[in-house]
């Protein structure tokens, strides 16, 4: 989602957010008390100012809600799932991917002799993310 973020700006306080993103500040707050991992910071008179990634992160919420019709208890699941991704990423040594892309990472280069052997890293590389997939999928339905 291409929200449009003042460039330079650190901090936004729950009006500036509510008019990025076209939300009610009433919704800002009752998806922090829903969304444990929005944790906006607060000022000494318990003003809420939200980082440029809580705002990532709140776009990604309005699309899963709004756009991708999950309920609020299947937006928690995949935002779970998502952050369980970008730490097994991080704990593999691979490059994490920005939370709001979908796309599938480009496969890995393996040195081999043959084409062959290359063509079949990137297929095995396919039918492991499938079936990855697949069992992400299954967990969910099984939670």
């Amino acid at each position: 989602m291409g929200l449009a973020i003042p460039p330079g700006k650190q901090y936004f306080k729950i009006r500036e957010v509510s008019d990025i993103l076209d939300l009610e500040p009433y919704v800002l707050r009752y998806w922090e008390s829903e969304f444990k991992l929005l944790k906006p910071t607060r000022t000494r008179t318990h003003q809420r100012l939200y980082h440029r990634q809580d705002l990532e992160l709140l776009g990604e919420i309005k699309t899963l809600l709004y756009n991708e019709k999950y309920s609020v208890a299947g937006t928690k699941k995949r935002l779970q799932m998502m952050k369980k991704q970008v730490l097994a990423d991080k704990k593999a040594g691979k490059i994490t991917k920005n939370i709001n892309s979908n796309q599938e990472p480009e496969p890995t280069v393996v040195e081999t002799d043959d084409d062959v052997g290359f063509q079949n890293c990137i297929d095995y590389r396919k039918l492991l993310l499938y079936i990855k997939a697949e069992l992400q999928s299954l967990r969910l339905t099984l939670e």
